[in-house]
């Protein structure tokens, strides 16, 4: 069983240009297990990636990141409950007044910002 922390990149992208990828090579960098989350990609950086959250093969995620416009953020929020992760990162873009108004009712913590520049990395670097 692996110590590193546990990272799921929803919104994770085979297009090395975008953030969703980025946050994929960031993460790993940093020492993470990454579980790209992406149902059009079999794979991300040589991960498998995974059709949803609820087919990522670890019991405890410390951290999922999120990659999407609002409106798919929204759906997420009832999986990101069930899942009851440490964080959840709403990276730019991915958040709005619904978003926040739901995971407020649901209890969820959010955090408004880059996760790659939380790593102490810049995404410039990528």
């Amino acid at each position: 069983m692996s110590t590193r922390p546990t990272v799921a990149v929803v919104g994770a992208s085979r297009d090395r240009s975008k953030f969703g990828n980025i946050s994929v090579r960031a993460h790993l960098q940093q020492g993470f297990e990454v579980f790209p989350v992406n149902p059009n990609a079999d794979e991300v950086e040589g991960l498998p990636a995974f059709a949803s959250l609820s087919d990522v093969p670890v019991e405890n995620l410390d951290r999922i990141t999120i990659y999407l416009p609002p409106h798919l953020t929204l759906e997420l929020l009832d999986e990101i409950q069930k899942l009851a992760p440490t964080e959840v990162w709403m990276n730019p873009g991915s958040a709005d007044e619904d978003v926040r108004l739901r995971a407020e009712q649901l209890g969820i913590e959010i955090i408004e910002a880059c996760s790659i520049v939380d790593l102490g990395v810049s995404p410039n670097m990528f």
